[in-house]
């Protein structure tokens, strides 16, 4: 059996290590759970590997807020102390504080 530690934390806000722009984590994925087909966009010579844990995020840049899906290899802990801004955070997190968003409800 493989087993999989996830470096980040739900609510954590983190920022992506060659792409400009951050967010909240909101879900991890143990390994790449997306389709193959998104997987094979990603240039050949710049693709993660599937053998780590993915990253679900609300994110955000300097035009605008998505969802996006980050390898592990890929993002690195944004200790910058400011809030994402994202439209949706609300609907899963409350208060802001020390480089994390607490959760507004219990997840299973």
């Amino acid at each position: 059996m493989h087993t999989t530690h996830a470096k980040y934390h739900i609510g954590q806000v983190v920022r992506h290590r060659n792409h400009p722009f951050r967010g909240v984590v909101f879900d991890v994925d143990a390994i790449f759970s997306n389709s193959q087909e998104w997987y094979d966009a990603i240039p050949e010579e710049s693709r993660p590997s599937k053998d780590q844990p993915y990253y679900h995020l609300l994110a955000e840049n300097d035009e605008s807020y998505y969802v996006a899906y980050v390898s592990e290899q890929n993002l690195v802990a944004d200790f910058s102390g400011e809030p994402v801004s994202h439209p949706d955070l609300d609907d899963l997190f409350g208060e802001f504080g020390n480089g994390s968003y607490r959760l507004q409800f219990q997840m299973n």
